[in-house]
C-alpha cells in the first residue's frame, strides 16, 4: 500500500470516528471529507493528480490494428516440401502466402522466411516463389531465432508482423507469443496458416486471438495495405485480387464463436 493511500485511510478512520462519536455533530457536511477520501481510494489518485481509472481506460482502449506498409514485415513460416501431404489445405495455404509475398515486393514490405529442420523436412516449396530469399534454418518452434531478431533490428524494428505458414498450433503460435511479448502487433492471416489437424488449427486461432493477435485474411491484408484505389500500386495489387481466395475451412471457426 502506498504512503498516500495509508494517509487517506488514516483520514477516513479519523473522520469516521468523529462522525460516529458525534464530535462533528453528525452533520451531512462532516461526511463530505469522508466521502472525498473514500473516492480518492477508489480511484487511486496518484501524486501527479492523474486518476488511475482514466489511465486504465486509455490503456485498455481497443487497438485498431490498421496495417501500414511503413511499419510491417511479412513472416513466412516453414512452408516446406515434407509438410505437403499432411497439412490441411496445404496447397491453398501456400497459394495465399504466395500472393502476400508478391504484394510485399510490390509495396516494399520486407519478408522473412524460415525453414524447420530443412535437412529432414526439405526446402521451401517452389510455388511460394521465395527462391530469392534467405531461408533461416531452425529447430525451435518459433521464428524468433537469433538470425531473425538480427534481421528485424536491421530493418529498424518494425511494429507490425503479418504472419502466415505452418503449423498454427506450433510455430505460428510460438512466434506470435514472442512477437507480442516484444510489443510487436501481430496480424495472423487465417487463410494462410494451417496445421495437420483442423482441430489444432481452429483452436490455435482462437487461443491466439485471446492473446491479442489480430485475425485477418489474405484479401483483407492486401486491401488494408493500399487503402485507396488511387494508390500508385493498386493496379498491381488488383491483379492479385482477380480471383477470390479459396475456402480453407474457416467457416467452422466462426460458427463456433
Amino acid at each position: 500500500m502506498s504512503t498516500m493511500t495509508q494517509s487517506i485511510l488514516r483520514i477516513v478512520i479519523s473522520l469516521a470516528g468523529s462522525v460516529v462519536g458525534g464530535s462533528c455533530g453528525g452533520s451531512l457536511l462532516a461526511l463530505c471529507p469522508l466521502l472525498l477520501a473514500y473516492f480518492l481510494i477508489i480511484f487511486n489518485l496518484n501524486p501527479a493528480g492523474t486518476c488511475f481509472l482514466s489511465l486504465q481506460q486509455d490503456h485498455t482502449m481497443a487497438k485498431i490494428g490498421r496495417l501500414s506498409t511503413k511499419d510491417a514485415v511479412l513472416f513466412l513460416c516453414d512452408m516446406q516440401e515434407k509438410f505437403r501431404p499432411n497439412i490441411f489445405q496445404f496447397t491453398n495455404i501456400v497459394s495465399n502466402a504466395a500472393r502476400l509475398l508478391q504484394a510485399s515486393r510490390v509495396l516494399g514490405i520486407p519478408p522473412i522466411l524460415t525453414e524447420q529442420y530443412p535437412k529432414g523436412l526439405g526446402p521451401t516449396v517452389p510455388e511460394l516463389g521465395a527462391e530469392d530469399l534467405t531461408a533461416h534454418a531452425k529447430t525451435s518452434f518459433t521464428m524468433m531465432i537469433e538470425a531473425v531478431e538480427k534481421q528485424l533490428q536491421e530493418l529498424g524494428n518494425p511494429k507490425q508482423a503479418i504472419l502466415c505458414g505452418i503449423e498454427a498450433h506450433a510455430c505460428i503460435a510460438c512466434t506470435t507469443y514472442d512477437l507480442l511479448e516484444k510489443g510487436i502487433e501481430v496480424h495472423i492471416v487465417a487463410d494462410a496458416v494451417s496445421s495437420r489437424s483442423q482441430t489444432d488449427r481452429l483452436f490455435a486461432l482462437s487461443r491466439l486471438k485471446q492473446s491479442g493477435a489480430f485475425l485477418t485474411t489474405t484479401e483483407a491484408v492486401l486491401l488494408q495495405l493500399v487503402q485507396d484505389a488511387k494508390h500508385p500500386n493498386f493496379k498491381e495489387i488488383q491483379k492479385l485480387l482477380a480471383h477470390p481466395s479459396p475456402d480453407t475451412g474457416l467457416l467452422a471457426f466462426f460458427s463456433a464463436l
